[in-house]
């Protein structure tokens, strides 16, 4: 299985972006975990949740470039996943400060 690797991380980028997009759509701040929900306590739950909806989704571009990068090496698809990884979310974190 040549290509497993780019397999496994693009279905798990289509899984974060699923629920990304379950977030955005409904709106929903119970679709959060328990954990998550105890500990933040948004003023306005649906523009928090569009913000958040569109951090997932930012995170999940990092597995979804490392899948493309695997398709051509695999220690590349790596370098991808880490330095994507830590500036994807870093953007993320950037997005979601102005959300009270």
């Amino acid at each position: 299985m040549e290509y497993g690797y780019s397999i496994l991380m693009g279905i798990f980028a289509g899984a974060i972006l699923i629920y990304a997009g379950l977030m955005a759509l409904t709106k929903n701040y119970k679709i959060l975990p328990l954990r998550a929900s105890i500990s933040v306590k948004p003023k306005d739950e649906k523009v928090y949740m569009t913000q958040l909806a569109k951090a997932v989704a930012l995170a999940a571009l990092a597995p979804l470039l490392s899948a493309l990068a695997g398709l051509w090496n695999i220690i590349a698809a790596l370098i991808v996943l880490l330095i994507s990884a830590v500036l994807l979310i870093w953007l993320g974190t950037k997005l979601m400060q102005g959300v009270k």
